[in-house]
């Protein structure tokens, strides 16, 4: 599904003495199948922009359009619930919102609210358990009973059982150590390229955006300071700092071998081992000039 923000402002409280613009004329376009993160420092406007794509926040002004369904001050979707339906989020912390007696009740509460027939939910539990990495036993056992990453693999399960076409991700790997947060996002990747969702990620890291992202929208005081491929945006870093971001680390050594030693070396979304391979081949051209 197509995301499309069309001169977009939000206003908290708006017509009150506690008013707070939180967007301020935000447009941009996510194709569908694309993996786009959203980033920001904090009070950017991060949670207010997705809060807008299932209706959790209507614009005060202009329009945000969810493929075929638009969503403005002066028109709402008369059917909100199947909008909620095709946009699955994934909140901070999500396993806090775990509260069925069993693994397999709290995955099939969504699509359960949603309508689908138990037959379904059945289909979608067995398929779902093992895309997100949890062993089929876990599914008779207290969620409570369980580690914590466990515990966030079932809410994420529990997102995906309602099968939408659109997958948010709000700081998904917040209180992981380094490995938790690799696995999980690279489940989030795989997920991403076999449903052929629309994956949007908010987050404040500049490596994961650069990772797995194939375009970023960077935020501002609630507005639109930035956008473009990750590996484009992320080369600039003059404009990040004035936002108070950091260059990625991959494309900060880049930065610092091309000065030295005069290159041209570029961040392509190479592995390890082809930019150790292109770095080898820069320094043998080096010595040989």
């Amino acid at each position: 599904m197509d995301i499309k923000f069309e001169n977009v402002t939000y206003i908290y409280q708006h017509n009150s003495p506690f008013e707070h613009k939180a967007l301020e004329d935000v447009s941009f376009h996510i194709k569908s199948g694309s993996f786009v993160a959203i980033v920001g420092h904090t009070g950017s406007g991060k949670s207010t922009l997705i809060s807008h794509l299932n209706g959790l926040s209507i614009p005060t002004k202009g329009k945000v359009r969810i493929g075929d369904y638009s969503l403005s001050k002066e028109k709402k979707p008369n059917n909100m619930k199947e909008l909620r339906s095709r946009v699955g989020v994934v909140f901070q912390y999500p396993e806090h919102q775990l509260f069925e007696e069993t693994v397999k009740k709290d995955i099939a509460f969504g699509p359960d609210n949603f309508g689908v027939s138990k037959e379904e939910i059945e289909k979608r539990i067995q398929s779902i358990v093992p895309a997100v990495g949890l062993p089929q036993d876990v599914l008779d056992r207290s969620p409570f009973d369980l580690s914590g990453g466990q515990m966030r693999r079932v809410a994420i399960a529990g997102v995906l059982a309602v099968n939408p076409d659109i997958l948010v991700l709000d700081e998904p790997t917040a209180g992981l150590d380094p490995r938790g947060q690799k696995e999980i996002m690279d489940m989030f990747y795989k997920l991403h390229y076999e449903k052929g969702l629309t994956t949007v990620l908010v987050t404040h890291s500049m490596e994961d955006a650069l990772k797995y992202a194939d375009h970023v929208i960077i935020l501002n005081k609630g507005m639109k300071y930035m956008e473009g491929k990750p590996e484009e945006v992320f080369t600039q870093k003059e404009a990040l700092h004035k936002v108070q971001l950091d260059v990625p680390e991959i494309v900060s050594f880049l930065n610092r071998f091309n000065e030295k030693y005069s290159t041209s070396l570029l961040y392509e979304k190479q592995s390890m081992k082809e930019l150790a391979f292109q770095i080898r081949e820069a320094l043998m051209g080096v010595e040989s000039s």
